[in-house]
């Protein structure tokens, strides 16, 4: 079982219970990407992590200061392995000009629980290259950015969305009330989805026998 929560931008707890590895690993809380409170507006939760995951060095991402305990941290591309949680670095840009506005951005696909979650950091490609999809191919929870601006927007969202085909899907980075970074609400998202409105969770718990059958995709709007 494992238990997400957001603290608002791209920054996500991951929380596995029962880590895959052999002769069953200890649990482990997995940090992505926490904010800076005078960068965003933000107030970054009280966040402590045993593996913190860093897309890209900019302040609404990097706050790794902001996160308790001793985290072994990971910032770009590679393949890793801590307390029997497998994570895969991919490298990919920030805008859609090969990296030349904006920089270099690290898509992170981490496996436990027998499940595969996919954090896409602030993509700002048109489309993810054959080489990135054959990496991050059979995600279950897919979190992704849609507020436009400085990463992809809802349209190119949803044209991700159906290039990975994920079961669930939780979009991230897109305006929030204190927010000083301006971006698209998630309605526009949920609209170019198809969706008239969500309920937000506090939480999502997820575990192999509860995911989507095939061929079915859930949103999942999550509350800071």
């Amino acid at each position: 079982m494992a238990k997400i929560y957001w603290a608002g931008q791209s920054c996500f707890q991951i929380s596995v219970s029962n880590s895959k590895g052999p002769g069953g690993s200890p649990s482990a809380d997995i940090v992505i990407d926490p904010f800076e409170e005078e960068r965003t507006g933000l107030k970054l939760p009280n966040l402590s992590a045993d593996i913190l995951l860093v897309t890209h060095n900019h302040r609404d991402h990097n706050n790794i200061k902001g996160v308790k305990g001793t985290p072994f941290v990971i910032q770009g591309p590679g393949e890793y392995e801590v307390k029997g949680v497998f994570i895969q670095g991919i490298p990919s840009f920030h805008d859609d000009k090969e990296g030349k506005e904006r920089g270099q951005n690290t898509i992170y696909v981490i496996e436990a629980e027998e499940m595969r979650f996919c954090h896409l950091g602030d993509l700002g490609q048109k489309q993810l290259t054959d080489e990135q999809l054959e990496k991050i191919d059979g995600v279950d929870v897919l979190m992704i950015p849609v507020g436009g601006e400085y990463t992809i927007d809802s349209t190119t969202a949803q044209k991700v969305i159906s290039q990975i085909e994920p079961k669930i899907v939780i979009p991230m980075h897109y305006a929030l009330p204190k927010n000083k970074i301006k971006l698209d609400d998630v309605s526009k998202f949920l609209k170019t989805m198809g969706k008239n409105s969500i309920v937000p969770q506090d939480k999502l718990v997820v575990k192999t026998s509860t995911l989507p059958k095939e061929g079915v995709m859930e949103i999942v709007v999550l509350q800071p």
